[in-house]
């Protein structure tokens, strides 16, 4: 197993790679996306072992997600079975992914607490958003700095991980040294993909929405606040998508990579 050293515009242009993969398939793709927030959606709804079951299913998901990619790629329409293909492959591989995941989760809303006294784990856990006066806001905004610092290394360990663990047979401590230096190697190709995604997915609907906002006089504040979440909706299935395309350009298209099981 061999990462490549992919460049800047080669990381940019996965979004569009995702967008295709995302355009062979939109509707089963979009119910991919409903059926795996509705499923995370309800676990997380159990009290006291749901979110942190959520968190620790994260990465076996992640693998469903490349699975219908690949799937779109090989010509194939993806189906519901490929969004579980994380519990069918590597599934040791992917509890001990899942469970290491979780406590640096944990770990890192413990240091988000020393920035707030508590402030954004509470929001994070609980759901509801707090009542911030001016004094404490500065400490929120530290809090966030340093959930966004630390959940880098984070994203580093786990944008490769799983899927190498189901896919080419890694255990998980291998999975996760491959793909944090697999990530340094490109930090190029993923400063570029992370350009591209912020102009796709945040600046150019921020824009959007904000000019409707100010054509109406406000008059479309209702409506426009509306399409938000369709608009995020319809947005995922690419980002998830667009995952693939750098695994495929980084790792190779099946580079010691194995078929997946059938499902049962």
């Amino acid at each position: 197993m061999k990462a490549e050293v992919v460049s800047f515009a080669r990381g940019a242009g996965w979004l569009g790679t995702g967008w295709r993969l995302y355009r062979a398939a939109p509707l089963t793709w979009l119910m991919l996306v409903v059926l795996y927030w509705v499923l995370t959606t309800a676990i997380s709804s159990v009290p006291h072992v749901g979110l942190p079951l959520a968190a620790t299913l994260v990465p076996a998901f992640s693998v469903g997600f490349m699975q219908a990619s690949r799937s779109c790629a090989g010509g194939r329409v993806p189906g519901f079975a490929d969004l579980f293909a994380g519990f069918r492959e590597g599934v040791r591989g992917q509890i001990a992914l899942g469970v290491l995941y979780l406590a640096l989760l944990a770990a890192l809303l413990w240091a988000t607490t020393l920035a707030d006294g508590g402030t954004l784990a509470r929001w994070i856990a609980t759901g509801a958003r707090p009542d911030v006066d001016p004094a404490s806001a500065d400490a929120l905004l530290n809090a966030m700095a340093v959930a966004a610092a630390g959940y880098l290394p984070v994203m580093m360990l786990y944008w490769f991980a799983p899927v190498l663990v189901a896919w080419h047979g890694t255990g998980a401590a291998k999975a996760l040294f491959f793909s944090f230096a697999a990530c340094l190697m490109n930090w190029r190709a993923l400063a570029g993909y992370g350009l591209a995604a912020a102009m796709v997915t945040i600046v150019i609907p921020f824009l959007v929405l904000a000019a409707l906002l100010l054509a109406s006089g406000g008059r479309l504040q209702a409506g426009v606040m509306g399409v938000a979440l369709p608009l995020l909706l319809a947005l995922m299935p690419m980002l998830y998508a667009s995952f693939f395309a750098s695994y495929r350009d980084i790792f190779g298209t099946a580079a010691g990579a194995r078929e997946p099981a059938a499902p049962r």
